[in-house]
């Protein structure tokens, strides 16, 4: 069985999370959404999600309420290594967080219990009886201490779980069985872009979609927003880019080689 360390990966954790965007290279080995993924050198773990980014598992409890064996231990026969490059190459995402359900969480610094719902939404566990009706008689015991740098990545709803009518922690936990359904995490709209120009020229999105640019050609291009608010710089044949967009509205760009290669991207509030 593998063992695995979490720790080595946080500091990029925090700085990735700023950015949008990411140019990669073409892989040697294949990750698909959903893989369990690490480097050669450094031990920390990721999910592959199904927008194209990497999210690193900060802790091993963390990882635990994810992926554990019968016996209640971190289960890691199913992680795949693969090279630092190609690692490298896989734009964070941010952090995974607690499973919905599995446990109750606390920081040091703050005396309240919550509860994870989905997306890393914590609701207040307002009484002892609250606790014990969702965890049973040794909910005490369902309680992990969550580092205070690692409490950011968590939402807080400002509400108590008896609020939420009819949540069970077991019902959470079954209704969100991958990282993918709890971060919401959705594929990327592709685009092509051939050395004829962009292939579609245009694409539908929701609000917090991404959109991947792959480079099919021979010839340099790039994928460059109107406004220059975005840019995927000069790509290679091969590489891609990938950029999520969170604002409603639409979003024109053209090829900085041949600006006579235009396309757009509409976003659309899905909800």
């Amino acid at each position: 069985m593998m063992k695995a360390f979490f720790g080595s990966a946080v500091m990029s954790v925090l700085l990735a999370g700023t950015f949008g965007a990411f140019v990669s290279s073409a892989h040697a080995v294949t990750v698909s959404s959903g893989d369990l993924i690490r480097g050669t050198t450094f031990s920390a773990v990721y999910y592959m999600g199904a927008d194209g980014f990497r999210y690193v598992f900060p802790n091993e409890k963390t990882y635990k309420t994810w992926y554990s064996d019968a016996s209640g231990n971190a289960d890691f026969s199913d992680v795949v290594m693969i090279s630092d490059a190609e690692l490298a190459d896989i734009q964070m995402g941010g952090n995974v967080t607690y499973r919905p359900g599995v446990k109750m969480i606390k920081i040091d610094t703050d005396p309240k219990v919550y509860v994870v719902t989905e997306g890393g939404t914590l609701y207040h566990v307002d009484s002892e009886s609250v606790a014990s009706s969702l965890y049973g008689s040794t909910w005490n015991t369902q309680i992990d201490d969550v580092p205070d740098g690692y409490f950011g990545n968590y939402d807080f709803s400002g509400l108590a779980i008896s609020t939420l009518s009819g949540w069970t922690a077991s019902g959470e936990t079954s209704d969100i069985t991958t990282i993918n359904e709890d971060k919401g995490l959705m594929t990327p709209e592709e685009i092509s872009i051939t050395d004829n120009g962009y292939d579609p020229i245009d694409v539908t999105v929701c609000v917090g979609q991404k959109v991947k640019f792959t480079i099919d050609g021979d010839d340099t291009h790039t994928a460059t927003a109107d406004d220059l608010t975005w840019g995927s710089g000069t790509l290679q044949s091969g590489e891609t880019f990938i950029r999520k967009f969170t604002t409603e509205g639409t979003d024109t760009f053209y090829d900085g080689y041949d600006s006579t290669n235009t396309g757009a991207i509409y976003i659309e509030n899905c909800d």
